[in-house]
């Protein structure tokens, strides 16, 4: 696909069925496919098989939501989500999809602040915005929303969101002692119970076996294509890689692993014949902290046009995401729910406390992917990321890493700061 041909492609006559804003929406479709061909496809020497994520980016409103309405009329449960602790397994063993909502651009907040204090983070707002201005088709496709307690902004819009759309809520533990690992069992039994309720089936082992197959191949599939991004020179740009970690909340996830799979076929190739996006000599940077909704993809895109390389993603749409697998060999379903449980608790969000295995984790990966630098990106009000980089800082400083915070919304007003202090970062790590 060249760079003169790209759009996203336009349904209207399906958002028109699913209720939607159809006029303003096609107007966010433009802007947002120019900003694809400005930011991804302007990159020199990507690798080929990236013409699938460009392609599913094309249809990301029309063809997966196509799909997601076919699935809805053979009746598998349809659950819209924010974030990683869902219980996934569950949802694809009822025959069901887990789809990511829209929640990381600054268009529809305006919308939101007629009813959200102004003062909490973009991506509430956005995706509050984004349902009740009716310019997110997979909003406006789910059977129910999933929401969760891992920040106040987030569990007290969750019951304003209600009004709007189903939306079932599972209380996450703020602490990881054995009593709140039977929270989050109980928790991740009613979330089957929930699943069943809305299907009117009853989820079997079996079903969660093969549910646990797929999703282990689809990290496993991230896993690889991580250890690829940590090659020195890079065969892929960190941009490239936090789009297809982003496009991993959308796709369907056996094609989207085998996809995966594919590119880093390509990458194994690139690397053996010294094909790389940047050269070696390009400072190196782990991305830290909180989470990039698409199509927030501000901080790679910075670090990236000043010279420097994303080598690696630590936050919930990269490798907090992927980085635990569960043992496949369990054949009753009580078993299978305390290795969910035991799974889901690994994952170190920054509502834990104390959270001390998150700062291990990150200099973990700062080591494996061979950076040079840690960035530390926030959101504006996201307390508990914003909080944690203090940690995460002092053990930087302590083992002489350099580090640098960020704080910044969707807004494009601070890119010239942003950039500033960027360039400023590489500058250092470069010595």
């Amino acid at each position: 696909m060249s760079s003169t041909q790209f759009e996203i492609k336009s349904y209207p006559d399906m958002w028109e069925s699913l209720g939607m804003d159809v006029a303003r929406f096609e107007k966010m479709r433009c802007v947002l496919g120019d900003v694809f061909q400005t930011t991804f496809l302007s990159q020199e020497n990507r690798p080929q098989r990236m013409d699938y994520f460009n392609w599913i980016v094309s249809e990301i409103h029309g063809g997966r939501i196509r799909e997601i309405l076919d699935a809805k009329k053979e009746g598998r449960p349809v659950v819209g989500t924010f974030c990683v602790y869902v219980p996934e397994e569950l949802v694809i063993a009822a025959g069901g999809i887990c789809i990511g909502l829209c929640g990381g651009s600054q268009g529809p907040i305006p919308d939101a602040e007629k009813t959200l204090p102004r003062n909490i983070c973009p991506m509430v707002k956005s995706a509050y915005g984004f349902k009740v201005a009716k310019v997110c088709p997979y909003f406006q496709s789910v059977d129910f929303v999933y929401g969760e307690t891992t920040c106040d902004a987030k569990k007290k819009t969750w019951e304003l969101l209600n009004r709007e759309v189903p939306t079932y809520v599972m209380e996450i533990p703020q602490m990881k002692r054995e009593r709140d690992r039977t929270l989050w069992f109980e928790e991740v039994k009613d979330f089957k119970a929930q699943i069943e309720k809305v299907t009117g089936k009853t989820i079997t082992a079996e079903a969660v076996t093969e549910a646990v197959k797929i999703m282990n191949n689809k990290r496993k599939a991230l896993q690889r294509l991580n250890r690829l991004q940590h090659h020195n020179p890079s065969p892929i740009s960190g941009k490239d890689v936090l789009l297809i970690e982003q496009i991993a909340f959308y796709d369907d996830p056996v094609r989207f692993a085998e996809k995966v799979n594919l590119l880093c076929d390509e990458l194994d190739e690139r690397v053996k014949k010294g094909i790389a996006v940047a050269p070696a000599s390009a400072p190196r940077v782990l991305v830290s902290g909180t989470p990039m909704a698409m199509p927030n993809w501000k901080a790679h895109n910075l670090v990236e046009k000043a010279g420097g390389i994303v080598v690696n993603d630590e936050s919930c749409i990269g490798t907090r995401y992927f980085k635990d697998l569960m043992d496949e060999n369990m054949t009753d379903l009580d078993s299978q729910l305390k290795a969910l449980t035991d799974r889901y608790m690994k994952i170190d969000c920054s509502c834990f406390t104390p959270n001390d295995d998150r700062v291990d984790q990150v200099l973990k990966e700062y080591r494996d992917s061979g950076a040079q630098g840690i960035l530390h990106y926030c959101l504006q009000f996201c307390h508990t990321y914003n909080i944690e980089a203090i940690k995460i800082k002092e053990a930087c400083e302590k083992a002489g890493i350099p580090f640098l915070a960020i704080e910044s919304d969707y807004s494009p007003e601070d890119i010239g700061q942003m950039q500033t202090r960027i360039e400023a970062f590489l500058e250092q790590i470069k010595g």
